[in-house]
């Protein structure tokens, strides 16, 4: 599956979205001008004489155009404030929404073994996919099996699985649900989550109003003196006339939802189908979940108006239009065609009981051929004890050690990557100058943070941390995202200025350190401080295309092969044929910092294109370094924009080198 396609798809959703939504607006305003001229008739056009009001002429004398754009606009303020409010309130982070549905969240140290192999399989799905870890939440009093993400970018994206999900599935089931979940983070789908939920609580908002009305009403009735008029008795017909205009809103909204959810499940099923490199987890989960009593039944209070993000359908629906989720057998089907239509039967646990291990004793369940790079390496040696574990997983010092070996990085930085203060010294270690007297004064700086133990462990960790590959520093900062995010906001603006600090110890920034630290800024700010996006100020590349032509320069000189080969295919991708490499001292780190944030200014559809450049030319020469690898993901994160798993980068064959500008100096240096 071509990863800037289900971009475009993505994107063709949201403006189908937003012509649905504007729909419903439409006809809230049409049924609302009938509801306020149906109050107006029924409490002013009463006929003492007749004993009896007029029909429908008198009905429609309450309509005008004055009026229908006044309340035409009433009810368009109305819907664009609660819409602003609640996209506001979501897009604070996807933490937001798991606690406001009760979630808990699960620290790298927990020694829950369910909650410890789930932090596991989505520390593996993360290093897969080459994104951070993000912060995984878990829904105790659900025991649906269930899941789902949330945020409006990966830097604030959560992962948040149902305790029944924790305790009934395998561990190859487990990847299957968290592998979807993935890619709704990576196909840029919950930003359209977010959109949708804001755009239908303005649209059910009048319902709610409606409601709110009918009880008032009720209340004015029994009061003291129980005063009978025809505009009091006109007041609950109002009222009901808006909850029956709310009811409807609420179908328009379910019919929305449904129309955008359905066909991203189906998409986001045979992405996780790419990402394990195994059909049977995701299929074996569903087939689960079909012979699971409580399904996927979420019952969370906040959960019915968010039933769009979840991994399955929340809630019984009478009419499957109104489905936020294709049915459980099509979902099957459509990963297995040749399926018998048998469910996989699964006790419902007690939590009283002593947790077991999901599936013990079942048959039929498979395992997985191959879910990601470390547990197939860790397997491939691994003893008979081990494979008949395989239901359940590797134990966490199992885990560990896969992760250690297939990356090469010494157990005892995979130890301290769970610890917030080791995570810390991991991170300043990688910064550790092979000069003496600069990395003094780095632990020096160190140092004078107060922070107990931190210096002795940043002095302890750089030996081994100079004898690292340049392959190995990416992987080993994602896997310390987790426990960075535990921190206080008061440790983390400390640990954010030692980290600027030690960088700047030395009076100049490589580029390594800027991409260190613009990834971890990144991805942590979101945590800690409420981070406002970019304004979007460029509607075309031509206007940044200086900026432009020094991020893909810098990227190209970093290629084995012919930088100028490389530069011109991304000239080609993008359609910009005046687009011309800089001069050499145009490509120093500060410019190339420029340049990346005047990029982030971009509006959102051209983002993926600047992408998709990016990784033309650092595929151009057939491989993919290190520092290639490095400064893509740097500015994808400055520029907030989902990155393609490197799977789905182009490896090309560079064309032949052009006598053109494109290649005036490949030998120099920023």
């Amino acid at each position: 599956m071509d990863f800037f396609q289900e971009q475009d798809i993505a994107r063709r959703n949201a403006r189908l979205l937003v012509v649905l939504f504007l729909l419903a607006v439409l006809l809230l305003i049409v049924l609302a001008n009938a509801a306020i001229a149906g109050y107006l008739w029924f409490s002013q056009d009463y006929n003492i004489y007749a004993g009896s009001r007029e029909g429908l002429r008198g009905f429609l004398a309450h309509f005008s155009w004055e009026r229908f754009g006044f309340i035409g606009l009433a009810v368009t303020a109305t819907i664009a404030l609660v819409v602003t409010l609640k996209w506001m309130q979501l897009s604070a982070g996807g933490k937001v929404v798991a606690e406001s549905m009760g979630g808990r969240r699960i620290l790298p140290q927990t020694d829950d073994r369910f909650e410890r192999r789930c932090l596991n399989v989505v520390e593996e799905m993360a290093l897969a996919a080459n994104m951070p870890v993000p912060a995984v939440y878990a829904l105790d009093n659900e025991r649906g099996i269930n899941a789902f993400a949330a945020g409006s970018t990966p830097a604030d994206a959560v992962v948040a699985v149902t305790r029944g999900t924790l305790d009934h599935l395998t561990r190859h089931e487990l990847q299957g649900v968290i592998a979807h979940e993935f890619s709704h983070i990576l196909n840029g789908d919950m930003r359209l989550n977010i959109r949708l939920a804001a755009m239908l609580k303005g649209i059910t908002f009048v319902g709610d109003v409606g409601h709110f009305l009918l009880r008032s009403s009720g209340h004015a009735r029994t009061g003291l003196g129980n005063r009978r008029s025809n505009k009091g008795a006109a007041l609950p017909v109002l009222g009901l006339a808006l909850w029956i205009l709310g009811w409807l809103g609420e179908m328009a909204a379910g019919f929305i939802k449904a129309a955008i959810s359905r066909q991203k499940e189906y998409l986001a099923d045979a992405s996780a189908v790419q990402f394990t490199r195994d059909p049977t987890g995701i299929r074996d989960a569903l087939r689960v979940i079909g012979g699971y009593l409580p399904g996927t039944l979420v019952h969370a209070a906040r959960a019915s108006e968010m039933s769009h993000i979840f991994f399955g359908q929340i809630e019984h629906r009478l009419w499957q239009v109104f489905a936020t989720h294709p049915p459980l057998a099509q979902r099957i089907r459509k990963l297995d065609p040749a399926w018998d239509g048998q469910y996989i039967e699964r006790k419902v646990r007690h939590y009283g009981e002593r947790p077991g291990r999901p599936g013990e004793g079942q048959v039929g369940v498979g395992r997985a051929a191959l879910v990601t790079a470390a547990i197939a390496a860790a397997h491939a040696d691994g003893d008979e004890a081990a494979a008949s574990d395989a239901g359940f997983g590797p134990d966490s010092g199992q885990w560990e050690a896969a992760i250690a070996t297939h990356y090469a990085l010494p157990r005892a930085f995979i130890d301290h990557s769970h610890d917030p203060v080791g995570a810390q010294a991991l991170a300043l270690a990688l910064l550790a100058s092979a000069d003496d007297a600069v990395r003094q004064r780095q632990l020096g700086i160190i140092g004078e943070t107060g922070v107990r133990g931190l210096e002795e462990l940043v002095t302890t960790l750089t030996p081994g941390m100079q004898t690292l590959g340049p392959q190995q520093r990416l992987p080993l900062i994602e896997l310390c995202l987790p426990a960075l995010k535990t921190m206080s906001p008061r440790q983390y603006r400390v640990f954010k200025d030692t980290l600027l600090a030690t960088i700047q110890a030395d009076r100049r920034t490589e580029l390594f350190e800027w991409c260190l630290f613009q990834l971890l800024r990144h991805y942590l700010d979101p945590e800690y401080y409420r981070v406002k996006p970019s304004r979007p100020r460029y509607r075309k590349l031509a206007r940044v295309r200086f900026h432009l032509g020094v991020v893909l320069w810098v990227l190209a000189r970093e290629s084995g092969g012919d930088p100028g080969a490389a530069f011109a295919l991304a000239v080609r991708e993008l359609g910009l044929p005046k687009l011309q490499p800089p001069r050499p001292e145009q490509c120093g780190v500060a410019a190339f910092s420029k340049a990346v944030h005047e990029l982030a200014d971009c509006y959102p559809l051209l983002k993926p294109k600047v992408l998709k450049a990016m990784t033309l030319v650092a595929g151009a020469d057939g491989e993919l370094s290190a520092a290639e690898r490095e400064i893509v993901h740097a500015v994808a994160a400055v520029m907030d924009c989902p990155l393609a798993p490197e799977a789905d980068w182009p490896l090309a064959t560079p064309p032949p080198a052009q006598n053109t500008r494109a290649n005036p100096s490949a030998g120099n240096s920023p």
